[in-house]
């Protein structure tokens, strides 16, 4: 029996269901999720489809996002957040404090990640689509929350669930450590904030939560926000014995930490002030687990570097295989392993035949079987420091099951998931380079800094050939491998870390080379005019780029801000400290500074005085008169208007001289452009 349309009945009811999916499926794909919450301003905020562009302008919230995996959803951030290296190279909408409207606006997002301190945002977009999410991390826990929101938000929900339970794990492992140790014997610890006085968090801040998670007691000085200030009086009476910071917070320490009283503390007398990444300390978010294990390692060090102390078996967790093709690797592997509590990851390279091998850590060796690179975790370096190289070695190797007469291996603070392997090849000829690289905390300038400051940071180089190497070529091979490692670090022009605002680092402080002999064509040079120098110092310069960017994020094309941030400049600061009256509304001052930096023209007219003053410093410009007419025209320009007497405000010290006229004449116009056109000359303080 046929249907009056011509089909029959059983087919045209399949059709009917079938077009009823259909239609489901386009008004619903899959990508839809729809459901709602309540952001942190009591705003309803419902999810129909999860986002593909957003701005976020809060640096606890980029981490999460980007931790999830959703961090290619994202794209503008503000000037604080450059971490991961994709973040380095986005679209810059301002400061954290006073983004840029129209910026944000160009990047036509459908969501924007803001705070409460984001006040103009509602009446700006109160007209479009744009949905404003107001999103803060205010405590662990509040941490916790949104790392689990976010997941629903972008999709990510199994990798929001991950990161989650991996930091509950370190807090649990943290807290089975300290309830080791008696009441009596847990240690007074403040974070050090401020800059013009003394400050701390206030009793409800999350840090002062962070402290009491690694088994510190915090102060309680009866006021709660942000921060609050101590008075000289609070401070002996709380007497710290352990005193942490960040970032600018050395400054506060050296001017402060000399003086009567400041100084009569325990933590100042025994040298227990302790300096951290800021986007672990000011951040309730994706890194709460390890701040907390690292705080609790420094604060004690003695005791958990001790075996009661240990709570976890030490052990191989998992391994990952890395494709390195040459005759003589039996195989290579990233090893995830546990020691000391804490998760250490190891190169591993082992050899079909025992090889003589040239290492800087150790010299020359034979018959080794197995070659390495170990990376151990912050948390862990205060107790490997407590035991000694030898007995960690030791330890290290016994897990890995190899010996320390047929192994050689160099160590790092350079995550290992961060490794570059770099392969280049010339006919017949194969060279790899297997580096990791961290060059934030130690970077030098080798003749011209102190050999006195040492973190664990580290470039790390193995190198591995399809030839043989003669003892000569192996040798040889360092310094090919040192002047790529050099070239690379100048190109990118990173910063010394005891002399940023001058010098750019040759290395860092604990950089090792190791050569592995290899088997083959016998090669007797591997100096620069040959082949195998030529392949070798390609691979090492290609390589510590790439790793130096996965580790510090630090790219050629980074913005202005960053390295502005990696000569100990910020913005605020400099405002702060110009000595001017004009300067009165630093607020003010400081947005219209960083909007001025976000212009192309400016932010290149600041970046040709950072390349000026490393060859001004090395005394190869001699004459900077055209400079200064460039210097002019660029603070009229932006004054709008002629300065008949500009003034001297950049008050840094030991900051180069091209760099010096540069600040000094975008803070010159932004003082006249604010300044009542009949005072022609503002007074200095």
């Amino acid at each position: 029996m046929h249907h009056q349309n011509g089909f029959p009945h059983g087919i045209t009811h399949r059709l009917f269901h079938v077009i009823i999916i259909l239609l489901f499926v386009l008004a619903f794909p899959a990508t839809s999720i729809a459901f709602q919450f309540m952001d942190d301003a009591g705003n309803t905020i419902v999810i129909n489809q999860a986002p593909k562009r957003v701005v976020s302008l809060v640096p606890s919230v980029t981490e999460i996002i980007n931790k999830i995996g959703a961090g290619d959803k994202i794209s503008a951030v503000t000037y604080h957040d450059v971490y991961p290296v994709e973040n380095a190279t986005k679209p810059i909408v301002g400061g954290y404090f006073s983004p840029s409207l129209d910026l944000i606006e160009s990047q036509h997002p459908q969501i924007i990640f803001h705070s409460a301190l984001h006040k103009g945002l509602r009446e700006r977009f109160k007209n479009s689509a744009v949905q404003l999410v107001e999103l803060e991390t205010n405590s662990m826990v509040d941490g916790r929350e949104k790392i689990l929101l976010l997941g629903k938000i972008f999709q990510k929900e199994t990798q929001a669930r991950e990161v989650v339970k991996t930091i509950d794990d370190q807090l649990q492992i943290i807290a089975q450590k300290v309830a080791k140790i008696p009441v009596k014997d847990r240690q007074r610890v403040i974070r050090l904030m401020g800059r013009d006085a003394v400050m701390t968090p206030g009793s409800d801040s999350f840090q002062n939560e962070m402290i009491r998670a690694a088994g510190g007691i915090p102060p309680n000085f009866g006021r709660k926000g942000a921060v609050t200030p101590v008075t000289l009086e609070e401070w002996t009476q709380f007497n710290p014995q352990v005193i942490f910071g960040c970032g600018g917070d050395r400054k506060t320490a050296e001017t402060f930490l000399t003086r009567r009283g400041w100084k009569d503390v325990d933590a100042v007398k025994n040298g227990r002030i302790f300096f951290f990444p800021c986007e672990l300390t000011c951040r309730a978010a994706t890194n709460t687990g390890t701040f907390v294990s690292w705080l609790s390692s420094r604060i004690y060090a003695k005791r958990f570097s001790q075996e009661a102390f240990q709570i976890l078996d030490s052990k191989i967790q998992k391994s990952r295989k890395l494709n390195i093709q040459l005759d003589y690797i039996k195989g290579a592997q990233i090893v995830y392993s546990t020691i000391n509590d804490f998760l250490n990851k190891t190169l591993r390279i082992d050899f079909t035949q025992a090889m003589t091998v040239v290492s800087t850590l150790e010299g020359e060796r034979t018959g080794i079987q197995t070659v390495g690179n170990h990376y151990s975790p912050p948390p862990a370096w205060a107790l490997e420091h407590m035991k000694g190289l030898e007995k960690s070695r030791a330890l290290i190797y016994d897990i890995l099951g190899v010996s320390v007469d047929t192994a050689s291996f160099l160590f790092t603070g350079a995550d290992m998931d961060h490794i570059a392997v770099v392969r280049k090849q010339f006919r017949g000829m194969v060279v790899y380079a297997l580096v990791t690289a961290g060059v934030k905390s130690n970077a030098l300038r080798m003749g011209k800094d102190e050999g006195k400051y040492y973190e664990p940071g580290t470039i790390n180089i193995i190198l591995l050939a399809n030839m043989k190497l003669s003892t000569r070529a192996m040798t040889r091979a360092i310094i090919s491998a040192t002047e790529a490692k050099t070239a690379a670090l100048m190109d990118l022009d990173v910063r010394s870390t005891p002399t940023p605002a001058t010098y750019q680092a040759t290395g860092t402080g604990t950089d090792n080379i190791m050569v592995v002999q290899g088997t083959g064509l016998l090669i007797e040079n591997a100096g620069g005019h040959t082949k195998m120098g030529e392949l070798i110092a390609g691979a090492v310069y290609q390589g510590v780029m790439e790793a130096v960017a996965e580790q510090n994020a630090l790219v050629p094309n980074r913005s202005v801000f960053q390295r502005l941030y990696e000569r100990h400049i910020s913005p605020y600061e400099l405002v702060s400290e110009a000595q001017c009256d004009c300067m009165a509304k630093k607020g003010e001052a400081t947005v219209a500074l960083e909007e001025i930096l976000m212009d192309p023209r400016y932010a290149g007219f600041l970046e040709a005085a950072f390349a000026l003053s490393n060859d001004y410093r090395r005394g190869l410009i001699k004459d900077l008169s055209s400079y200064q007419r460039w210097c002019n025209a660029v603070a009229q320009e932006i004054a709008g208007r002629d300065i008949p007497q500009p003034r001297d405000l950049v008050q840094m010290e030991d900051i180069p001289l091209p760099l010096k006229m540069s600040l000094n004449a975008v803070l010159n116009g932004i003082s006249f452009r604010y300044a009542p056109s009949s005072d022609e000359n503002p007074k200095p303080k």
